[in-house]
């Protein structure tokens, strides 16, 4: 949650993902607010999201250049 806007506390749709596959992680972090102890396999996972997004992205780009071409 971001700091509280007019007496309200914003919550991400990230956090609401979060909360949804593990309310209590969820809770350890950003109410407790224990750091998780494998934010190096994090980073990891978020970096081959990132890469397979792209990947996925230039297929459909070149799917539909075939089509045209």
């Amino acid at each position: 949650m971001t700091a509280p806007r007019g007496g309200r506390r914003l919550v991400r749709a990230s956090e609401l993902g979060q909360f949804a596959y593990c309310a209590r992680s969820w809770w350890l972090q950003r109410i407790v607010g224990i750091a998780p102890a494998n934010v190096t396999e994090l980073a990891a996972g978020t970096a081959a999201h990132a890469a397979h997004g792209r990947r996925v992205w230039l297929s459909g780009a070149l799917r539909a250049l075939a089509l045209v071409v």
